[in-house]
């Protein structure tokens, strides 16, 4: 990658994050509709799962992941298209700017919004539902390398999908249903051992189910992951079928992406 790729791309990133945070609707919904689900969640479920897990640590777990996938996956697979309906990329196609610069603009936003997200799910949680933060180091570098993988992840897959929509107009109608199913089999709002088996054999084709199970590890008991289908975290084959996902995700994005429709 060039000199002049990163430093346009990281340009396009500071410009993303700053039209991102003039629209206030789209900013209070990405950042607090998260942390309205879990308190309505956390106060309607407050079962005990496992010795010294609460349903409310483990929606955590799975809202952090799941939360990737909103500000990533789903915002850009809807906003893409908005953008190109709306003639921004055939404008941006006239300048300097490559695909790649494109990508790393978008990743940047991406990471920016779900770094404030995820403090706001810790805080929450921390002062709310009893959350217990990761206590060692090993846990926090399992947590910055989820956050890294899964953003960059679900950017590039959320890109690659933009181009499924047909209009900018319907693309809300495509890609939403979509991540709501996969919530639903990833265990973000259920146990996920105890799903139906066809279900957790689905999900686990898709980067969600990874990424929840790969949240648990860090911040539920050691204990918790004989709870888990394998009865272990299986942090490897997490990194595998991210680093996967990561890899077939830029060569779609690179191949399907398109400027403005001819």
């Amino acid at each position: 990658m060039s000199n002049g790729v990163l430093k346009i791309g990281i340009q396009r990133g500071a410009l993303e994050i700053k039209q991102f945070t003039r629209q206030r609707e789209s900013v209070v919904f990405t950042m607090l509709f998260p942390v309205m689900l879990l308190f309505i969640f956390g106060s309607v479920f407050k079962d005990t799962l496992a010795p010294g897990v609460t349903f409310s640590q483990y929606f955590i777990s799975g809202m952090i992941a799941s939360g990737l996938v909103n500000t990533g996956f789903q915002q850009l697979a809807i906003m893409i298209p908005i953008e190109r309906d709306f003639g921004t990329l055939k404008r941006l196609r006239g300048t300097p700017i490559s695909p790649v610069s494109y990508f790393m603009g978008k990743a940047i936003l991406v990471f920016t919004a779900m770094l404030v997200q995820v403090g706001a799910l810790l805080l929450f949680g921390v002062l709310f539902f009893n959350l217990h933060l990761p206590s060692t180091s090993e846990k926090w570098f399992r947590f910055f390398w989820l956050v890294l993988l899964g953003s960059i992840c679900s950017t590039v897959l959320g890109i690659a999908f933009s181009c499924v929509p047909k209009s900018g107009r319907g693309a809300s109608a495509v890609v939403s249903p979509i991540v709501i199913v996969l919530q639903f089999f990833s265990g973000v709002f259920f146990v996920f051992s105890t799903l139906p088996k066809w279900m957790q054999e689905f999900a686990a084709f898709f980067p969600l189910k990874w990424l929840t199970q790969g949240m648990r590890s860090v911040f539920l008991p050691d204990s918790f992951a004989v709870k888990e289908v394998a009865a272990s975290w299986e942090v490897s084959r997490i990194l595998i079928a991210l680093l996967i996902w990561l890899v077939v995700g830029t060569a779609l994005a690179l191949k399907t992406f398109r400027w403005p429709d001819r």
